[in-house]
């Protein structure tokens, strides 16, 4: 190993996080959190790595874009047909990690996951700008292809086909995360970080300390 990568090392001294000071419950902490990271420009703040887990019990992570809230879960859209939308319909749970580096806070998130209602993705998709909703169509995610040109060709082809409105593609729309655990992590100094988990009980969220 080179030895300068391991010299790589940061004191974490910003900020604290101590019971009395979090929600009492963990979507209440997590939007104080997030509009911190907004207050704060902090780049992409709703990028998120989402893990998923495949049929050979075989982990993949990715980074998507967070694009809804509530108490009933956190949302993301991409295809169906995507790595991570077939490994999701062959194990549907999966994990979200936000990190914000200059923040020195990571926010960790479990749970199952569902799709949402066609609905809610159409209005969604109906808002993207129009070279996001042609790509939506002109990739065909996480497969194998010869070039970029496929790509290219298979763009001008739904432009020339929808013109400015192109439709939902059946095969992409959202997906919605209902958590059952939360971590919340503060970089403190020493390495003695303040970690946060609710996790949740018998339909009550349950508030306790880990140790670092």
């Amino acid at each position: 190993m080179d030895p300068k990568i391991a010299d790589l090392r940061k004191s974490y001294e910003r900020a604290e996080l101590d019971e009395a000071a979090s929600g009492e419950r963990p979507m209440q902490q997590f939007e104080a959190w997030f509009q911190e990271a907004l207050d704060a420009k902090v780049p992409e703040p709703n990028a998120m790595t989402l893990a998923t887990v495949g049929p050979g019990g075989r982990p993949s992570t990715r980074v998507v874009l967070v694009k809804g809230f509530d108490e009933q879960g956190l949302v993301w859209y991409t295809s169906y047909h995507s790595r991570k939308g077939t490994e999701l319909a062959a194990n549907p749970f999966a994990a979200l990690q936000f990190h914000w580096v200059e923040l020195e806070r990571v926010v960790r998130i479990e749970g199952s996951v569902e799709k949402v209602e066609g609905a809610q993705a159409d209005a969604y998709f109906a808002s993207r700008p129009l070279d996001s909703r042609i790509g939506a169509w002109a990739s065909p995610q996480s497969q194998v292809i010869s070039s970029r040109a496929v790509l290219v060709a298979n763009a001008a082809r739904v432009a020339a086909q929808y013109a400015l409105s192109p439709p939902r593609p059946p095969h992409w729309g959202g997906y919605r995360l209902r958590p059952d655990r939360w971590e919340f992590w503060q970089g403190r100094k020493s390495r003695l970080h303040d970690r946060l988990c609710y996790r949740l009980d018998g339909g009550r969220w349950i508030r306790e300390r880990l140790a670092p």
